[in-house]
């Protein structure tokens, strides 16, 4: 340590330098990167109230980072004249420490410094400014202050280490690198010259025309990248699982009332364009559970290709038909539901429902924070009183053992189990796992085992700002169920009071869509949306491959943008050696393509097959087509606008406006005014 005091002293006594302005930009310059990315590392974490405590240090530096008063505090000017000052203050504080080879509690040890590097070569970026001509003084001192520290820190946690007997493994614990943000394995000097290690900022590409939109907290959303451009004659099958979700349009609408733009990975295109209700032909009586139609018109955004759309329609029975409901109300009640968005409004949400449910059903209420509880026993639907009373005692509190609550329900759906009977779990969540299992995969995993006991699970996200959607979407899917995003009172209406039979009743399970396109009429297509649902096409004929499920009186909406052969609009030089079309091919018959549908009744092992030509007349779109059209236009704009030209905001808007319809309820008129809003936020 001797070496270490003698430069330090030195260092001290060195006469003032003379001010170097190249020096101070650079170190400045530096400071203001580290700082950005310190930002951004703090705002991944999760601030929840009911995350498990005694995170240590890191948290609470990621938690003051993040906070409001501290982004007030450090502004740029304030970050530059108080570098050297900050560095200067942690040597004072921490040398009698690292004199006495002691490391403070809850302190993060240094990384390692860099062997001595040639001076062609300088180790790091901020050595690099002490190479390029900058006078010794205060940069040269703060450079040799956090020289001595790393070195100290270094190697009194090399004899601590050395000294303490190394901890049995345990594997089913998580060790604490697996827990924190990945950073950088290089040390890295900021311009005060103190070592710290920090991860690049997110990467986010932007779509031209739009302005960045920040994550709320730390949402996570259940996204892939979107469907390519497909050469039909290389590839003329698409083969995908129909998707009855709308809880995209609520989050979407949401993040647009609150004044900017969604999460690009929040946009799923089929999720907006089935949120709305169509005049879609039903089945007729005694034939298959649903009908399907196709119609090909023009692409808005490109003459020069076409739009496929093919609707599902399914049958509405009666409600005297229908059988007899078990339901099992699973409710997060922890400490992040602790929100007016999300139990209180969930509360009320199920206040609605009620009465819409038969004196014959049956419910039960299960719910979950630190542990799982039966908070009703199972009870007629017509004993209001009881089941109010046990909703309006539930509270939000402790942390969220998901998992927990989950198997209890299952077991309680297994025990009101009865001939006819329909069992369903509805799950109200913010989505927000963190107790038990927690992974998507694992959850998934869990809840595709036990939906063979015949029993539903649906989805209700309440809250945003630590909505986890990629958990809802895992959850709904492999629950044979469906996901929704409760945002508003009127939404809780549409979902729980308007579409209830829908939500509630299956007619259809295992819904698998497969599109042949004919390579002698189409050039190419790709399929608008559905990119979390795609299936390989050996999965088409696979009853063994689980799908989503139609419930009574939905309706199920697919877009394909397609290019004619010959249409300048293709996107790809057809082949000179490609065999031509065979003579007496099915062009000859003028399909575009064939539509072919799997499905399963209900509890059934064995599928159906639907089979339905698509014609190759191009005729005027109707009013709900336009409409469709018009939604997954600004799907693209708020995701990926890639393939829409020049085609923007003022040509969606006029397009949904002129095919808002009847509209009984105003669903279409809400998308235009926050298309408008949409509009004004992406300047």
């Amino acid at each position: 340590m001797t070496d270490d005091l003698a430069r330090l002293a030195a260092a001290l006594k060195a006469a003032a330098p003379a001010p170097d302005a190249a020096a101070k930009d650079r170190a400045l310059r530096l400071a203001m990167e580290n700082f950005d990315r310190a930002q951004e590392t703090a705002a991944r974490p999760r601030p929840m109230s009911d995350r498990p405590q005694g995170a240590g240090f890191l948290t609470g530096v990621r938690q003051m980072l993040a906070s409001p008063m501290f982004s007030r505090l450090t502004s740029r000017p304030a970050l530059a004249a108080t570098a050297s000052v900050v560095a200067i203050g942690v040597a004072i504080t921490l040398w009698p420490a690292f004199q006495r080879g002691e490391v403070l509690p809850g302190q993060v040890a240094l990384p390692t410094p860099r062997a001595a590097a040639p001076t062609t070569a300088p180790a790091s970026p901020a050595e690099a400014t002490y190479s390029q001509g900058a006078q010794p003084g205060t940069d040269a001192l703060a450079k040799t202050m956090a020289e001595a520290v790393a070195d100290a820190a270094t190697r009194s946690a090399r004899e601590r280490a050395e000294a303490r007997p190394e901890a049995p493994a345990d594997a089913t614990r998580p060790r604490l690198a697996e827990t924190l943000p990945a950073v950088s394995a290089e040390p890295m000097l900021d311009a005060a010259g103190i070592i710290a290690a920090s991860p690049p900022p997110l990467a986010r590409p932007e779509a031209d025309g739009f302005a960045a939109s920040p994550l709320p907290d730390s949402e996570a959303y259940a996204s892939a990248d979107p469907n390519p451009v497909r050469i039909t004659a290389d590839d003329p099958v698409s083969t995908f699982s129909i998707d009855t979700d709308t809880a995209s349009w609520p989050v979407i609408r949401s993040s647009l009332s609150a004044g900017t733009l969604p999460p690009r990975e929040a946009v799923r295109i089929e999720e907006m364009v089935n949120y709305f209700p169509y005049d879609y032909p039903a089945p007729e009586p005694g034939t298959a559970p649903f009908r399907a139609s196709v119609s090909l018109s023009p692409t808005p955004w490109n003459p020069g290709t076409q739009l496929l759309r093919i609707g599902l329609q399914g049958a509405l029975p009666a409600v005297a038909d229908r059988p007899a409901l078990n339901l099992v109300f699973l409710i997060d009640t922890s400490g992040s539901m602790d929100d007016p968005k999300k139990l209180p409004l969930l509360k009320q949400s199920f206040r609605l429902m009620l009465g819409q449910l038969r004196p014959e059903d049956r419910l039960a209420i299960v719910t979950y924070a630190g542990s799982a509880g039966l908070v009703l026993e199972p009870t007629d639907a017509g004993d209001r009183a009881t089941i109010l009373a046990a909703l309006d005692r539930l509270d939000a509190g402790g942390s969220t053992a998901g998992a927990e609550g989950l198997r209890q329900a299952y077991q309680v759906a297994e025990s009101m189990a009865g001939e006819g009977r329909i069992g369903r779990i509805l799950l109200a969540t913010d989505g927000d796992f963190n107790v038990g299992i927690s992974d998507p995969g694992a959850l998934e995993d869990f809840v595709a085992a036990r939906r063979r006991t015949g029993t539903y699970l649906s989805v209700l996200g309440f809250g945003r700002g630590n909505l986890d959607d990629a958990v809802m979407q895992a959850l709904a899917q492999n629950g044979n169920g469906t996901a929704a995003h409760i945002d508003t009172l009127a939404e809780a209406q549409k979902v729980l009071v308007d579409q209830l039979t829908g939500a509630l009743f299956p007619i259809a399970d295992d819904v698998k869509v497969q599109v042949e396109f004919n390579p002698a009429a189409v050039a190419e297509y790709r399929l608008i949306g559905y990119e979390t649902r795609a299936l390989a096409r050996t999965d088409f004929s696979n009853d063994r491959v689980d799908a989503g499920e139609i419930g009574a009186g939905h309706q199920v909406t697919a877009l394909y943008e397609i290019t004619p052969v010959g249409s300048p609009a293709r996107l790809t030089d057809p082949l000179r050696y490609a065999a031509p079309a065979t003579p007496g091919a099915p062009d000859a018959t003028g399909e575009t393509g064939f539509l072919r549908l799997r499905y399963k009744a209900p509890g059934a092992a064995t599928s159906s097959l639907i089979e339905v030509a698509i014609p190759a007349k191009v005729t005027e779109p109707d009013t709900d087509a336009r409409f469709a059209a018009a939604i997954a236009g600004i799907g693209q704009l708020l995701s990926d606008p890639r393939h829409l030209g020049d085609w923007g905001w003022d040509q969606a808007i006029a397009l949904a406006q002129g095919a808002r319809g009847q509209d009984p309820f105003g669903y279409r008129a809400e998308a235009v005014g926050l298309m408008r809003l949409a509009q004004s936020l992406a300047r």
